[in-house]
């Protein structure tokens, strides 16, 4: 029983490992593939690893990079010199906020689907699984940058401590619509749910998905 135990504990370890995505972890929860306390660590431990990178960042290249780059970050509005004075430029929220959503769903139909569901990552593999997901994730961001054509909009985040960490040591711009890149992947993750639960069970299974929100909610005092 307890070797049985332990050899769960190392696979459910060894399917959550290196997760830098708080999208992939809350949704992870939300399915039931890890408890929400565990998620909450994590994320907060993203959300540190975020901005140490951005502190790393800055630190290694010069101010004309930081300032032409962003430091990396998520921006929707940029402030352009013009003789006649700086110009904003920028998307507009809505239509920021719904890329944000449809392509951070996306991913997570690649990532979770493919990388949770055991059946999925034993017949590619794991190489050919992280290899699709990150294609995925690449196509996204060309594909919604390419089709807006704004400039000043650096594509969706679909990472939310990807957009925290430089927004947190540079400012100002960056936190023009920052909420944008928090609310957007939220609403896929609980969109991601539903679709998870609405379709049948041979499309998507999860070994041991004891955390269920569902069965989360039952247990509180009434």
């Amino acid at each position: 029983m307890i070797c049985r135990k332990a050899r769960r504990e190392i696979r459910e370890y060894d399917d959550m490992a290196n997760n830098i995505n708080p999208v992939i972890t809350f949704s992870a929860a939300l399915v039931g593939i890890i408890s929400f306390s565990r998620a909450a660590v994590y994320i907060f431990m993203q959300c540190v690893g975020g901005v140490l990178g951005a502190l790393a960042l800055k630190a290694v290249i010069n101010s004309s990079l930081e300032e032409t780059f962003s430091l990396g970050g998520c921006t929707l509005t940029v402030v352009s010199p013009d003789p006649q004075g700086p110009i904003t430029v920028r998307i507009g929220t809505g239509q920021a906020l719904w890329l944000e959503i449809i392509c951070t769903f996306i991913s997570l139909l690649a990532s979770i689907w493919m990388a949770f569901d055991h059946r999925q990552a034993h017949s590619m593999g794991k190489v050919m699984v992280l290899s699709i997901v990150g294609i995925v994730v690449g196509i996204l961001v060309f594909i919604s940058t390419f089709v807006t054509a704004v400039k000043g909009y650096a594509g969706p985040g679909i990472n939310p401590v990807r957009c925290l960490g430089p927004a947190l040591v540079r400012g100002g711009h960056l936190w023009i619509g920052h909420w944008v890149f928090w609310v957007g992947p939220t609403i896929s993750c609980f969109a991601f749910y539903l679709y998870v639960k609405l379709i049948p069970r041979q499309h998507f299974h999860v070994e041991g998905c004891k955390h269920d929100i569902f069965d989360y909610v039952k247990t509180l005092p009434k």
